[in-house]
């Protein structure tokens, strides 16, 4: 039987780079055929039907024709634009999808069906969405609380991290110690990311850093629960601040390298200077 020369697919538009005059490279994420790389001729110009359908972090029907390098977009349909994250003056819920994307390109291989992260992701930038037109519902009618604002957003974070790398196979161990499997009391713990989680104060030689009984509660938690299921968490900054480094660290690990988006989002959640 001879292969299909054009195939339809979902896709979320992790990156795009331009190609030529007038063409873009898109990078998407697709749920039955992974990441997957191709090109939309002519997108650049301002005539372009497909441009609107294209535009990074969109969810879009796509329909492809397989190319000799590259595979060609041939017609694009958006499915959800997200418009409430990628407008208005308030640039954090953009940020953090761009985040969520970065590390989906960085650890998803080419080529290779990931369903559960296509659905990770489709839930997470359907969340901050949503989290953002509500913010901005009640900045306009006077009843937003700044203080709390990034609360629900911040958690979807580290969520995000939990899931993603047990999708991949990097689930982090944070019941039992990651050296002697002891089970963990609710005491300060350590973190050790090489060694893939917590680790018991017996095993304490081994510590990278120290983790506190409400941190690693709170990412049990999130490790364990449906994201329509976590509670509306209100953690103090201390709690946040630990909560992201214990991640980041281990996502550093398995990375080998800083993501673009990192710093811009820690700049973002630091306090301003009085």
């Amino acid at each position: 039987m001879r292969e299909q020369r054009t195939y339809s697919t979902d896709a979320i538009i992790l990156k795009h780079s331009d190609l030529g005059e007038a063409d873009r490279v898109l990078t998407l994420l697709t749920p039955y055929k992974g990441k997957i790389h191709a090109v939309a001729k002519g997108v650049r110009r301002p005539v372009s039907r497909k441009s609107g359908h294209l535009e990074l972090l969109c969810q879009s029907r796509l329909y492809i024709a397989h190319g000799r390098n590259l595979d060609i977009i041939t017609q694009a349909q958006t499915s959800d634009a997200f418009l409430a994250l990628r407008q208005g003056d308030d640039i954090w819920y953009r940020t953090c999808a761009i985040y969520l994307a970065e590390l989906v390109d960085r650890f998803v291989e080419d080529d290779t069906q990931h369903e559960d992260v296509y659905n990770l992701l489709l839930l997470a930038l359907k969340t901050l969405d949503e989290d953002a037109r509500q913010v901005q519902q009640q900045q306009q009618a006077g009843t937003s609380d700044p203080a709390h604002e990034r609360d629900r957003s911040l958690l979807l974070l580290r969520y995000f991290e939990i899931y993603l790398l047990s999708c991949i196979g990097y689930e982090p161990l944070l019941r039992t110690c990651a050296h002697c499997d002891s089970e963990l009391e609710p005491v300060v713990n350590g973190f050790t990311p090489s060694l893939g989680g917590a680790l018991c104060p017996n095993c304490s030689q081994l510590w990278a850093q120290k983790i506190s009984p409400n941190a690693l509660k709170v990412l049990r938690l999130l490790q364990r629960t449906e994201w329509a299921q976590v509670p509306r968490l209100r953690l103090d900054p201390r709690l946040h601040a630990e909560v992201a480094a214990t991640m980041h660290g281990l996502l550093r690990y398995h990375l080998e390298r800083e993501l673009k988006s990192w710093s811009f989002l820690e700049m973002l959640t630091s306090p301003p200077n009085p």
